[in-house]
């Protein structure tokens, strides 16, 4: 294959030009580094390098401005914005800008295309005031202000345009504008002849400066499109060479040289589909894997995507020896830049405090995490111990040592919304990271270290020289806007190996083997964008570019890779993934309809191998580590809460109990139901655990009563966290926590009018007995916590405090022999029959006894009493009292339960869930 090129050079050489004399322009420095690489290859005799310009380069030697970028761009028309601004009428940069980028963006269109501004603002105008067509004779003020800004767009831009000539200075539209007012000049001062390569969609500025040039005899012009596509004047890659080519005048003086044959020839295409962003990496990786080394010399991976960059190198297969990378690494894609996105973040969003999951993600920062341990460890721990939601600086920073004082007052340190204090803290924390760093030996970390110090250095000089960021909304504002054009280029030999490189890149470059990703609508062409204030209908009258001819573009520069090309690859994602459908590009469709004779196409849909996954029920033997654990469970007694775990899957029973796996503490924004359940049964342990041995009276209710609000709150900072709960959710369940006991209290307050004669036996005790089974050598202890013992009117009451909802039907079984094995029916009667074994064993109860449940959620019913009811064929009715053929029923199911856990026979095995539940 010879490139395009090469054969400009070698049509060059012939000629017997001096090509020392040349000036060669092309579209991109990328390919002006190629012509000098094949000069030096195809020439045989010594020859100084003739000067290589890409086409901005050489409107800026012409118009002799020096170029600005968006940013300073947008400075500079502040600036005169508030030069014709009326002070009361000014608004603050921060709401300028969220306009004025959009403006700037439509005046560098109307330079590059050398348009009259004058008349297509009047045209622009008068639009607007159509669009906002109104009845009354008087327009309001709100309309008044609107159309006056249109009417103010001819002298916001010619006021920019004389501030920024007065200083030899320009944007790229203005550069192009007074280039091509200066080529006259320019070409009387030249003798030298100029060589365009490989252009295809030139601004009106662009054609102005070739068009005289070559009617002056000093330039010459070589396209580079195929033949086919020349003559299909419908074609879209063919729409602006064939537009030159007609309307040009030098064209019609002199026969146009043939575009090349080359697209015809025989190529390989194959059309792959690859699910997600990833898959077309990895498949990627796979393609290359099967290239030999003299194939990948000749090979250009063309990225649709650059957030595809760091996938596809992860996946470069070990063949790969030589790797030019051309497109660079974007800063933002770094991991350093989501550091400084957060501690954005933290000082944007701060109240009282700092939010607990920001401070854990900027100490626990792989950036800075390194560094702070064990210390950012330790305060991670405190602040999930101690339940901190906010966070106070001076917290933050007293629980670091001396140390690390530096590091974190530049992330947590106050610094009052005063962005030129928040660009200090960065610099000194890019120097305290950059020293720990240069003893890791991290040159990657450097290097990105530094781009990011010339970042901040740049907004530093800009909040100097432009006093309008005031607020840190605002520097964020332009430290994202700079972050999307920063980027770290990457070090390789240019002409040598693997090519990867974005479509913008690959202009006038050809290959021999082409793998496009991405090949999807939306992303190649790009399709509809609409960042400008300009009409469509506006567009089209003054021949500015619209979507239609961005995607033109696009068309020429695939089309174009594949000239040449003996092998493609055209990736593309069958997923929707984000803001992609899934849907393949209509270029794809284009060759699919197309079907050019010597052109095989392969068709592939790539699905990862993905294996069965067999999701069966666990399944734990007994191993005598295991029974080891089991007889020191035994040993300390089984908690109704270990039984009933047990009861609704052995599996957690077996992580839990056996294991010793527990759930990692969390900070609890809310109130958990359990951290509830928690304040109100402490709560109640605290006024009723006096009145043990007691009668229970009217005037202790009323005082417990008057206590609630104190006590609920010292309940909640032992239990919950410190922190006022004074807004929220937390509020909510605090006034429902009030809520619960002021309700209790006045049903305990009835039972005590009503005539009942309570006698408090026993508040919140802890109890452990022994349970004597036969089946096993070693003695079982079963232990818990009563939440309260009582004597109503001569019945003794076992009481299980619940602060959710239980029904009466859950405290009534019919068979026995179903207590141990439905969790959701009978998990409440086999808690509260354990607390009564514990009781009965441990105390000398007379009858009659109760045992029951008091559900603060329902509370309307009063004491749920567990019930034995009868079954269907028997006569009578459900019996509540505790006697002994009931306890001992119970007793047998409880030893077999037992029993069974300790067995070494039998494993732990899982049960399935069925809607949630178990």
């Amino acid at each position: 294959m010879i490139s395009f090129i090469s054969q400009v050079l070698q049509k060059l050489l012939k000629s017997e030009e001096n090509i020392s004399e040349t000036i060669f322009i092309l579209p991109s420095k990328r390919a002006g580094s190629f012509l000098l690489n094949e000069l030096s290859k195809l020439n045989q005799k010594h020859l100084f390098a003739p000067k290589v310009h890409s086409i901005e380069e050489f409107a800026q030697i012409i118009s002799g401005l020096q170029p600005i970028d968006n940013t300073i761009s947008l400075f500079e028309f502040y600036e005169v914005y508030r030069k014709l601004t009326p002070e009361g009428q000014r608004e603050d940069f921060e709401t300028f800008s969220t306009w004025a980028q959009t403006l700037v963006h439509d005046f560098n269109e109307l330079d590059r295309y050398l348009i009259d501004h004058k008349s297509f603002f009047n045209y622009l105008s008068g639009i607007q005031d159509i669009n906002h067509w109104y009845l009354q004779k008087e327009k309001t003020e709100l309309i008044e202000n609107y159309l006056k800004f249109w009417q103010q767009l001819p002298e916001y831009y010619e006021h920019l345009k004389e501030s920024l000539l007065n200083r030899n200075l320009g944007y790229q539209g203005l550069i192009y504008r007074e280039a091509a007012a200066n080529i006259e000049h320019y070409a009387s001062t030249v003798s030298q002849k100029h060589v365009f390569i490989g252009f295809n969609a030139l601004n009106n500025a662009e054609q102005e400066i070739i068009q005289y040039l070559l009617e002056k005899k000093k330039a010459e012009i070589h396209w580079d499109l195929d033949e086919s596509f020349l003559k299909d004047k419908e074609h879209s890659a063919s729409i602006f060479i064939n537009q030159y080519l007609n309307e040009w005048p030098v064209y019609k003086d002199q026969d146009f040289t043939p575009g090349v044959d080359e697209y015809c020839k025989e190529k390989e295409i194959e059309l792959i589909g690859v699910p997600k962003n990833i898959g077309q990496a990895k498949y990627l990786g796979e393609l290359l894997s099967g290239l030999e080394q003299s194939q990948l010399e000749n090979t250009a991976v063309v990225l649709g995507e650059e957030d595809l960059l760091l996938p596809v190198l992860n996946s470069l297969p070990p063949n790969i020896q030589d790797l030019n990378i051309t497109m660079g690494f974007p800063l933002k894609n770094a991991a350093l830049s989501s550091l400084f996105e957060k501690i954005f973040h933290i000082h944007l969003n701060a109240t009282s405090g700092f939010y607990y999951k920001d401070v854990i993600s900027i100490i626990n920062h792989p950036a800075l995490h390194s560094l702070l341990k064990p210390a950012a460890d330790d305060f991670s721990i405190r602040i999930k111990k101690e339940n901190s939601v906010y966070i106070a600086p001076e917290e933050i920073i007293k629980n670091f040592p001396e140390v690390h004082q530096e590091i974190i007052k530049a992330c947590f340190g106050e610094v009052n919304n005063k962005p030129e204090k928040l660009i200090a803290n960065f610099h000194i924390l890019i120097q305290e990271i950059k020293d720990f760093y240069r003893k890791q030996e991290n040159k990657l970390g450097l290097e990105f270290l530094y781009q990011f110090h010339v970042l901040f250095n740049k907004l530093e000089n800009l909040s100097t020289t432009y006093p309008h960021i005031r607020s840190l909304k605002s520097l964020q504002g332009f430290y994202k806007e700079i972050m999307t054009t920063q980027s770290l280029d990457f070090q390789g030999k240019p002409f040598k190996g693997l090519q990867l490189m974005g479509m913008l890149e690959s202009r006038a470059l050809d290959f021999e083997t082409v793998i496009i990703t991405s090949v999807n609508e939306g992303v190649l062409p790009s399709g509809k964008s609409n960042n400008s204030f300009l009409p469509f209908d506006l567009k089209k009258a003054y021949n500015l570019p619209t979507y239609s001819e961005k995607n033109a573009v696009y068309t020429y520069h695939f089309y174009r890779l594949l000239q040449r090309a003996k092998k493609v690859y055209l990736l593309y994602n069958t997923e929707p993934d984000g803001m992609n459908t899934g849907e393949k590009s209509r270029f794809i469709t284009q060759l699919e309809v197309e079907k050019r004779p010597n052109h095989k196409l392969v068709k592939k849909l790539i699905s990862p191998k993905v294996p069965a996954l067999t999701s069966g029920l666990k399944e734990v033997k007994k191993t005598p580590e295991v029974m080891v654990k089991l007889r020191e469970l035994a040993a300390s007694g089984f908690s109704p809460s270990a039984l009933t775990t047990y009861i609704r899957n052995p599996i957690d029973f077996y992580y839990r109990y056996v294991l010793g796996v527990r759930d990692s503490d969390n900070v609890e924004e809310t109130v958990a139901y359990n951290t509830l359940g928690t304040v109100i049964h402490d709560s109640l342990e605290t006024f009723y655990k006096p009145l043990e041995g007691k009668n229970l009276t009217k005037n202790d209710i009323l005082g417990f009563k008057k206590r609630i609000p104190e006590e609920i709150s010292l309940q909640f900072k032992k239990t919950y966290t410190s922190a006022p709960m004074n807004r929220g959710k937390n509020l909510l369940i605090f006034e429902v926590a009030k809520r619960y006991l002021q309700n209790f209290l006045q049903q305990e307050l009835n039972r005590i009018k009503n005539g009942d004669e309570v006698r408090i036996l026993m508040i919140e005790k802890n109890l452990k007995t022994q349970i004597k089974i036969e089946a096993l050598d070693f003695p079982v202890y079963i232990r818990g916590k009563v939440d309260r013992l009582e004597n109503t009117n001569g019945i003794t009451r076992i009481t299980d405090y619940k602060t959710g909802k239980v029904q009466q039907a859950q405290l009534k079984i019919v068979d026995w022999e179903l207590l141990a094995s439905d969790y959701d029916k009978y998990s409440k009667s086999f808690q509260v029959l354990t607390y009564a074994s514990l009781i009965k064993n441990s105390l000398d109860l007379s009858p009659p006894v109760e045992a029951g449940v008091v559900s603060f959620k329902n509370l309307q019913n009063g004491f749920l009493k567990f019930t034995k009811n009868k079954k269907p064929n028997q006569r009578g009715g459900g019996k509540t009292e505790l006697d002994p053929e009931i306890m001992e029923a119970f007793q047998t199911e409880l030893k077999k339960l037992i029993a069974e856990i300790c067995d070494p026979n039998t494993a732990f095995i899982e049960k399935e869930i069925k809607n949630g539940n178990y």
